[in-house]
């Protein structure tokens, strides 16, 4: 008989062995991974991996969060439209809220973000509308609050709707110091997309580890908090215009075109201890070593989050632990630069394998 004896079948995390009630239930929980392979000596680095929610991503936690607060105060009324705008993993996570509660969707969302965070929004039965690239984040958002404000349609807001902060405080920053109970932490690394994660488990740690250190990242060519510049807003809060320091990059769903009011208030409850600039080229080229030597599948967010931990690691003290969030899949970028070196067809290696033995060769096109 076959002996399974895997410490993955012996787990005891609820959420891997759980019946739910519907797929919602499912988010948060997420697991936490060590890098050994990737870490430098004397340092260990750990990743929360939150692809492993239901839609693969972190922003699941936000939608869920949104959503249901709506839904409790009174703002979402039944049967009612949302809108909101995002890079596509925000929207991605509101389709899966909104077909299971039987909301209709619409998605504002830049012309430049992959083709393939469309599609999935698209067949979980989102409607999406493109804005021209040149209006950049800025642009997809005005239209959302146009578009709302013209149908009245809820208007999520994802980029100052303090549910979501809140949802990280009580959900995610609790998973980790659970997870880390009796441990040693000594920093937490994390991007910034909306500032959620990053003000909602930042306050929770300040609080419960005020030794450890919060250490954010930004593009450095999208380098917005570290200019020191303020956001010009809207009297909603949201952005009146693109912040004067940003130019394009490659991470998406990090840094938009303006600083986010819940990251700024991350700013002013002095959450952060330090700010590193990363770039995109070496942010891919993590997120490939963590598929390749770690076996995490990562998007390019990922890669730059694990790429500013290895940068914290470079100056931390022998012995420390550094943790970072790895927000969602490398599924997510298929027609990005971040597959741009990875071929569909067999390369001249893998032909050489194929010729090895004799039979069921493959003619491939010169």
């Amino acid at each position: 008989m076959f002996n399974i004896t895997s410490r993955a079948i012996h787990s005891t995390r609820a959420a891997r062995f759980a019946v739910y009630d519907n797929i919602l239930e499912t988010v948060g929980r997420t697991p936490i991974v060590k890098c050994s392979k990737i870490s430098p000596e004397g340092v260990d680095i750990y990743a929360k991996c939150e692809f492993f929610n239901p839609l693969s991503s972190v922003k699941d936690r936000l939608a869920l969060a949104v959503i249901e607060h709506a839904e409790a105060t009174g703002q979402l009324k039944p049967g009612q439209t949302v809108v909101e705008a995002t890079s596509g993993n925000t929207g991605i996570a509101l389709a899966m809220v909104c077909a299971q509660k039987g909301y209709p969707l619409v998605i504002t969302m830049a012309e430049t973000f992959s083709v393939e965070r469309r599609k999935v929004m698209r067949a979980l039965g989102a409607k999406v509308v493109l804005t021209p690239a040149a209006a950049k984040g800025t642009g997809m958002v005005k239209k959302a609050k146009e578009l709302a404000g013209e149908h009245g349609w809820f208007w999520v807001q994802q980029f100052e709707n303090e549910a979501n902060p809140a949802y990280h405080a009580n959900t995610t920053g609790p998973e980790i110091l659970s997870d880390f109970a009796g441990k040693r932490l000594d920093y937490w690394v994390t991007g910034y997309g909306t500032g959620g994660t990053l003000q909602g488990v930042g306050k929770v740690l300040r609080q419960a580890r005020p030794d450890l250190k919060i250490v954010v990242s930004e593009p450095e060519n999208a380098a917005l908090l570290s200019s020191g510049t303020k956001q010009n807003r809207a009297d909603d809060g949201s952005p009146a215009e693109t912040h004067p320091s940003f130019t394009p990059h490659p991470i998406q769903g990090w840094t938009p075109d303006f600083i986010p009011k819940i990251t700024e208030g991350a700013q002013d409850l002095d959450l952060i201890d330090e700010i590193i600039k990363i770039g995109g080229e070496e942010s891919m080229a993590i997120s490939h070593r963590l598929a390749k030597e770690e076996g995490i599948f990562t998007g390019i967010s990922g890669g730059a989050s694990m790429l500013t931990a290895l940068k914290v690691a470079e100056n931390a003290p022998k012995g420390s632990v550094i943790l970072t969030m790895l927000p969602d899949t490398a599924e997510r970028y298929f027609s990005t630069p971040l597959f741009a070196s990875i071929e569909a067809d067999m390369n001249e290696a893998e032909v050489e394998v194929s010729k090895s033995t004799e039979n069921f060769q493959l003619e491939q096109a010169a």
